[in-house]
């Protein structure tokens, strides 16, 4: 064999090795896409004992509670004839670098297929509950209902309070929030405006 036709029969095999060189280098050097962060133990725990219907306010409220912790853990209670239509309670444990807090949601399905849900973020802290309610609720109205105990809301947010409960030598703080027939946005963006009866066969409000 001719050094020429030795060469000839080289070249595609450095060819094909500089290209296979090539591809190993980018997909070393082209970064790689970050993992997806990992699911919240409630939504996980909700998911598995089959609820579906409030299990995007339950997502939602749930990411929001556990957001920055180090762990967290759950108590999960539910309707087991009816997961998917029945009420669902939760006590979540949630441990941050610094202390223990507590959080506590609630999601109940209706019959238009929007969901109450209520959560609750319970903390300790190792300040007067005044100091708190000056430094962090100066523009809350007050309302005590206990020598202890005053609840403070703020008329921009009606379906919100906070709760300082004075606990010597530091206050119990419990932030609260409540909505009525909350609709995941996409859904309540595609669900058709019902036509509003007739004043004459509209049934009496329910209290």
């Amino acid at each position: 064999m001719t050094p020429t036709s030795l060469l000839l029969r080289l070249l595609p095999c450095a060819a094909a090795c500089t290209l296979t060189a090539t591809a190993f280098a980018q997909g070393v050097l082209v970064p790689q896409a970050p993992p997806a962060p990992p699911q919240d133990v409630l939504t996980r725990a909700a998911t598995s004992v089959g609820v579906k219907r409030c299990l995007p306010a339950i997502t939602r409220l749930s990411s929001l509670t556990v957001q920055g912790s180090r762990s967290h853990d759950v108590l999960l209670d539910w309707d087991r004839k009816r997961p998917d239509s029945g009420p669902v309670f939760s006590l979540i444990g949630i441990e941050f670098p610094n202390a223990g807090v507590a959080g506590s949601i609630t999601a109940i399905p209706d019959d238009s297929g929007a969901c109450t849900v209520a959560a609750e973020r319970i903390s300790v802290a190792p300040f007067t509950c005044a100091s708190i309610a000056q430094q962090e609720l100066p523009n809350y109205r007050a309302t005590r209902l206990l020598p202890v105990y005053t609840v403070y809301t703020d008329d921009k947010e009606p379906t919100s309070s906070v709760s300082l409960i004075d606990s010597p030598p530091g206050c119990l703080v419990i932030r609260r929030y409540v909505e009525y027939g909350w609709r995941e946005p996409t859904a309540a963006a595609a669900a058709p405006a019902a036509a509003p009866a007739p004043a004459a066969q509209q049934a009496p409000k329910r209290r």
